[in-house]
């Protein structure tokens, strides 16, 4: 089968990782897969370290006509994100060929509701990554296939996690670490205010927090002075494969008031990590069957607790994360995503 994936993103987050993981599986059984992303963003520089041929296109408009020119040469157009299944819904009079959608979201349609309810109904399968991302989509009259996202196998970088505990000096300490960008929808300042109810009662934690800047970064970092937790909250930025790094850590924990699944969640489990997330979307879907600890979004209090019962029930955690191990390795696992994508290429394709 010959597979188009999309994906214009500039930046590096869940959606373009699991773009490049779908098409190395989908290439490894056996067929044949090209990507359109963004020149020079980290999808497409990534994408030709791994030997795929990649084209470029700078927005939906330069999208729209380069399919319409070369879409036909394949036989699924699969668009990863909003803006590539514009260009492949507006090219389809030229290209002819079924298009997946798969929602990656679980934000609320409000502006351009009838425009985004034409779009998605001139997709061939739209397909949600959990059922809170699949809400929408059922609000705006569609039926959304549930193909959840996939965590990789994890290798641990030992050197970087010294040098991380070296130069941070973080020999002893307990470590509780969150990877998300600083902004509204994760929350930041509700997980700083948690750590400063933890970091009283326990003296040798300290929170590491992996994230690129956002609109709350200007808070974060003002909040954390006024806690006084500047060498108890680490804002360490954008790095990549933070994932590596998680081995370090006691507990994993995500804040956010909007997540259509949490794919740094996985990671951590897949781990063995301890995991505590916010009743909310995907997560809850993640968590549940006590795979991991559920607090209400922006309660500070409950997450601080959760995060004390982690560091205080060492049995109970270890049957929680065997729990989320088995989990994420049955319902989550890359090649079988890969399958369910194929088996729905199949049937578009007939």
């Amino acid at each position: 089968m010959e597979i188009l994936q999309l994906n214009l993103e500039k930046g590096w987050r869940g959606g373009e990782r699991q773009t490049l993981l779908t098409a190395c599986a989908q290439r490894d059984l056996g067929h044949n897969v090209e990507l359109v992303a963004r020149e020079g963003a980290e999808l497409s520089l990534k994408a030709r370290e791994a030997g795929f041929k990649v084209h470029h296109a700078r927005n939906a408009v330069s999208l729209t006509r380069w399919l319409a020119l070369h879409g036909s040469r394949f036989d699924i157009l699969h668009a990863q994100t909003a803006g590539a299944v514009t260009g492949a819904v507006l090219a389809k009079p030229f290209h002819r060929r079924p298009v997946v959608f798969s929602r990656r979201t679980e934000f609320p349609v409000t502006s351009g509701q009838f425009l985004t309810r034409l779009k998605w109904h001139c997709v061939d399968q739209l397909v949600a990554i959990s059922q809170a991302a699949a809400a929408e989509p059922r609000r705006l009259g569609l039926a959304p296939v549930i193909i959840p996202s996939a965590t990789p196998s994890i290798t641990p970088d030992t050197a970087r996690m010294n040098t991380l505990i070296a130069t941070h000096k973080l020999e002893g300490k307990r470590l509780i670490g969150t990877s998300a960008a600083l902004t509204a929808e994760k929350d930041p300042l509700t997980l700083i205010q948690a750590a400063s109810r933890v970091c009283v009662k326990h003296s040798d934690v300290v929170f590491i927090h992996w994230g690129a800047d956002g609109a709350s970064s200007e808070a974060s970092r003002a909040l954390i002075e006024e806690l006084g937790l500047r060498e108890k909250y680490l804002l360490l930025g954008f790095q990549k494969n933070p994932e590596q790094l998680y081995p370090i850590l006691s507990a994993f924990v995500l804040c956010s008031t909007f997540e259509a699944l949490g794919s740094s969640l996985l990671d951590a489990m897949s781990l063995g990590i301890p995991v505590i997330g916010t009743n909310t979307g995907g997560i809850k879907e993640v968590l549940a069957q006590e795979r991991g600890r559920l607090a209400r979004v922006g309660d500070a209090a409950a997450i601080a607790q959760h995060i004390e019962w982690v560091l205080d029930h060492t049995a109970l955690v270890e049957e929680m994360t065997t729990r989320a191990q088995h989990y994420v390795s049955t319902e989550h696992d890359v090649t079988l995503m890969a399958k369910k994508y194929l088996s729905l290429y199949a049937k578009l394709c007939r």
